[in-house]
């Protein structure tokens, strides 16, 4: 618990490394929910974007493209042709869904997290475990899109398919706004009902230790000589099966 505390306070200490130097509008909310609790703290965010790149031809790639436009909100064919008239490149029209990196103490945060992310909608949600147990829960879609627009600087697409681009963008960017505010709402109330679950915690311990003792009784020598007796129902197939369910959760 020390050494995630440690952590967290380090790398929230850490300047933004962005382009933007900031959190993004809606991304910031959710940053500000999870940090506050002591369990979580967020290492990464983009609250989604359209994007028009011109790259090097070697891929969209941070390292070596350029930014003709970028927005976090519905976008218009105005915007992209303009940003077109200053490429020289390959340029690339992409959209980015919500992402969200977050940093958990324990595997059961990180459950809880990936529980309300896929019911939100983020279904390409998942959880890693690194060097030392570092546990991170990654929010994540699956509604991109990438379509190259140009080469060289030459237009390869006409203006009406640009435009057809940027309504399924925008309408990629509602649907992604909305799911933002599901997970928002739904995290709200799961941590409310974390919190009202720890309060019962010490009731809790002799049933969740209860499930390593299922093991077979010694049969007492008025058992051993009944041998139609049937075993306790702890002993029976079912037990195990549920141990084993336990263990693997």
């Amino acid at each position: 618990m020390a050494a995630f505390a440690r952590r967290k306070a380090q790398r929230l200490a850490r300047p933004d490394a962005s382009r933007k130097r900031s959190l993004d509008a809606r991304a910031a909310g959710l940053a500000r929910l999870l940090n506050a609790r002591e369990r979580f703290c967020t290492a990464s965010s983009c609250d989604g974007r359209v994007l028009v790149a011109d790259t090097d031809g070697g891929g969209i790639q941070k390292k070596n493209c350029r930014w003709l436009l970028v927005t976090h909100d519905p976008c218009a064919k105005g915007d992209v042709m303009t940003a077109l008239e200053k490429a020289t490149g390959d340029v690339v029209f992409k959209f980015e869904p919500f992402v969200l990196h977050v940093l958990c103490r324990e595997m059961q945060d990180a459950q809880l997290l990936h529980s309300v992310a896929v019911d939100s909608g983020f279904r390409n949600s998942g959880i890693t475990v690194g060097r030392g147990g570092k546990i991170t829960m990654a929010v994540r879609s699956t509604h991109c899109l990438e379509v190259p627009l140009s080469h060289k600087g030459r237009l390869l697409v006409s203006e009406e398919y640009i435009e057809f681009l940027v309504q399924v963008a925008n309408q990629k960017m509602e649907e992604n706004i909305r799911r933002i505010e599901r997970f928002q709402k739904g995290l709200e109330l799961a941590l409310e009902a974390a919190v009202s679950t720890d309060t019962l915690a010490p009731e809790r311990p002799e049933k969740s230790r209860s499930v390593y003792v299922h093991r077979r009784k010694r049969r007492t020598p008025r058992e051993q000589a009944d041998p139609s007796r049937e075993l306790e129902p702890q002993d029976d197939t079912e037990s195990s099966l549920d141990l084993f369910a336990e263990i693997m959760i």
